[in-house]
């Protein structure tokens, strides 16, 4: 009995999900949306037929219920973990990084797609982690990149300068970034007191403090006001 009690607590104490829950919760915007900054995509013809209606930056998206898009949400004092297998893609489609906004763990593998028939040069500003900027001149390239470091950066497109994306780099899995709804669930979060933050290209950071218990549910929500 005394061995399997210490099994029990050893998982627990590594992050196991045996006294572990969600955080949900969501991003709600204050004030009158920003009109959308259309993207001028003249220089390149491929760019320009790749779309029949207007490309609007993607800088600040507020959904039609109220909330916040794109905002990179996550434990800020989390205990590490091992980097999943699977890896997290970048593509670029129409001149446009898809996602906007992703987070990847420390380790795992990022693969940057080029599903665009016209040259892009991916180019991170990343400072912990060692920048590149490396050219994809045909359709169907892939680079494939991993991170030592944690730090939230910008990737852009000297090419095209209207594309821009952020990465996430995170030693833990508890991360989401929210979408059409505003909302997001960090799974699986051990028992435990935490800060989570949530972090916007323009408006910045917030932070929360939250409390996963046994019961395995805790609630995080954040307002973000237009400037």
């Amino acid at each position: 009995m005394m061995k399997l009690l210490g099994v029990i607590l050893a998982t627990a104490c590594l992050g196991g999900t045996l006294f572990a829950g969600d955080v949900t919760g969501k991003v709600s915007f204050n004030g009158t949306a920003p009109k959308p900054n259309r993207l001028r995509m003249n220089a390149d013809p491929v760019c320009m037929k790749a779309h029949k209606d207007p490309v609007v930056s993607e800088e600040v998206v507020v959904n039609k219920n109220g909330t916040l898009k794109n905002v990179l949400v996550y434990v800020k004092d989390a205990k590490g973990g091992a980097a999943p297998k699977g890896k997290v893609v970048l593509d670029q489609i129409g001149c446009i990084y898809v996602p906007h906004v992703l987070g990847i763990q420390v380790g795992q593998e990022l693969e940057i797609l080029n599903s665009d028939p016209t040259l892009h040069n991916v180019h991170s500003l990343s400072k912990a982690n060692p920048s590149f900027n490396q050219a994809m001149p045909m359709k169907g390239m892939k680079l494939t990149k991993k991170f030592d470091k944690v730090e939230t950066f910008k990737v852009k497109c000297e090419v095209h300068p209207w594309m821009s994306a952020y990465i996430g780099i995170f030693n833990h899995p508890y991360f989401a970034v929210t979408g059409d709804d505003g909302s997001f669930t960090l799974k699986g979060v051990p028992a435990g007191e935490y800060t989570v933050e949530a972090w916007h290209e323009k408006y910045g950071t917030q932070t929360t403090k939250v409390k996963v218990d046994a019961t395995g549910k805790a609630t995080a929500d954040f307002t973000f006001t237009g400037k």
